[in-house]
């Protein structure tokens, strides 16, 4: 290939690799998210209740949590261009899979429930990696504190995912069956993933299109003699040192990890429960349902962008810790107060906007997250943006089985009542967070 033009103007490739991000990150949440919108399909066949597939709707949590932390130093030892192909050949297995049950794989309905929770497991786990993965691609493809935006257009990419597949699955199930509607997605994430394995690179020095200014422009002010070193050079070093146990003893990543622990309890409702809240309690059917579901996706997806670009231009103007601690104390108490008002107003159409506006919020304070804790891990950023996640998914764990038993205690409201404690603890988190010390 012909060698980059070497001028005073940089190239653009890291916008190139972020966008093959977005699509890895739009593919992981339609394979994410189909079981929720199959699952009035399957329980109706299975006669698993509301609790059974909670558990199952956990199951996936479980792996995706387990797995954060181990995905995470893989992809700084192994590489992100061989670790994102890897998994995402993986999701579309198991996606392939997951339509043979029951039936094919089972017999009967109680070994049908046990198989759907061991494969949503592992699509948990599969899926694990990809977000700590795409963080550390981020901290070294984008100069140092512009870091924000980019995680908040790979959310952008996860919003869009998630927003397409309520009405796709359900338009799919209708029209060839549930298995059929797996089946049709399955082949989705090996197409993204040849893309991303020929295209990408480990590094900005090593990709065959970037000048020496881009170059130049994303390792300036890093001011750090290691950044000339590997990932995995430097990974295996640190690694002896206990590192990831000296980051669960740093208190700025985990009063941030607890933060996401709180904020997701919120976000895996929506993600887990919100379109059978639509058929349920406000009356939608299945293919209105879907549409009406994707809409605080798509909200989400624009705050998501909105919010990485607030975060920059703090960071800019204030200070990072000041541009970090802002964004969160503003909208996460707000994610609570309109979940509140959503959850009681008896009109339908306020409660999907009231509801909409509270999930985008959730979104616009993502870039936060991520850029918060690559300021304070800095190269280490693979590993504590796995120790973050986990904390995050271990919010999806708490509230997949929890909403449901809820529900029958107190009722929806009650139920949805939880999140918002959850949400306004989030913001109060992040008094204490400094993301202007870094992690020595």
């Amino acid at each position: 290939m012909c060698e980059p033009m070497n001028t005073d103007h940089p190239t653009n490739v890291r916008w190139q690799i972020l966008g093959l991000l977005f699509g890895l990150s739009f593919i992981s949440y339609v394979v994410a998210l189909n079981m929720s919108i199959a699952a009035p399909f399957i329980t109706e066949e299975l006669g698993i209740s509301k609790v059974q597939m909670g558990w199952v709707f956990s199951a996936m949590l479980w792996g995706y949590s387990l797995f954060q932390l181990p995905g995470g130093i893989w992809g700084q030892r192994s590489g992100a261009r061989r670790v994102l192909t890897i998994i995402a050949a993986a999701w579309a297995v198991i996606t392939a899979v997951t339509a043979l049950v029951p039936g094919a794989l089972v017999a009967s309905n109680l070994a049908a429930f046990a198989t759907l929770l061991v494969i949503r497991f592992a699509l948990g786990a599969a899926r694990a990696p990809i977000y700590p993965v795409i963080g550390g691609v981020v901290e070294r493809w984008f100069p140092a504190g512009r870091w924000a935006l980019p995680q908040g257009l790979s959310s952008t990419g996860l919003g869009l995912g998630a927003a397409v597949t309520p009405p796709l699955i359900a338009w799919l199930m209708l029209t060839i069956g549930w298995r059929g509607a797996f089946y049709a997605t399955a082949p989705l994430p090996i197409i993204v993933a040849w893309i991303w394995w020929r295209q990408a690179r480990d590094d900005p020095r090593l990709h065959w299109a970037t000048n020496p200014a881009e170059i130049a422009l994303i390792r300036a002010g890093r001011g750090d003699p290691d950044d000339d070193l590997s990932g995995q050079e430097y990974l295996g070093r640190e690694s002896q040192a206990g590192l990831w146990r000296r980051m669960l003893r740093n208190r700025n990543i985990m009063l941030i990890t607890g933060s996401y622990f709180s904020m997701n309890y919120v976000f895996y409702f929506f993600f887990n429960w919100f379109y059978i809240y639509l058929l349920e309690v406000r009356g939608f059917g299945i293919l209105e349902g879907g549409f009406v579901a994707s809409l605080p996706w798509l909200a989400g997806a624009a705050m998501a962008s909105v919010g990485g670009e607030v975060c920059d231009r703090l960071c800019r103007r204030v200070g990072s810790s000041r541009g970090c601690r802002l964004p969160c104390l503003v909208a996460l108490p707000l994610v609570g107060i309109f979940l509140m008002f959503g959850a009681l107003v008896d009109s339908t159409l306020w409660a999907i906007a009231l509801m909409t506006i509270s999930f985008s919020l959730t979104q616009f304070t993502e870039g936060t997250f991520w850029a918060g804790t690559s300021f304070v891990a800095g190269r280490h950023t693979y590993t504590a943006t796995g120790i973050m996640n986990t904390g995050g998914n271990l919010g999806g764990v708490v509230s997949a089985p929890l909403i449901p038993i809820f529900v029958g205690w107190f009722g929806w409201t009650g139920a949805i009542g939880t999140g918002v404690i959850m949400a306004i603890i989030s913001g109060l988190l992040w008094l204490g967070v400094r993301v202007d010390e870094p992690f020595a």
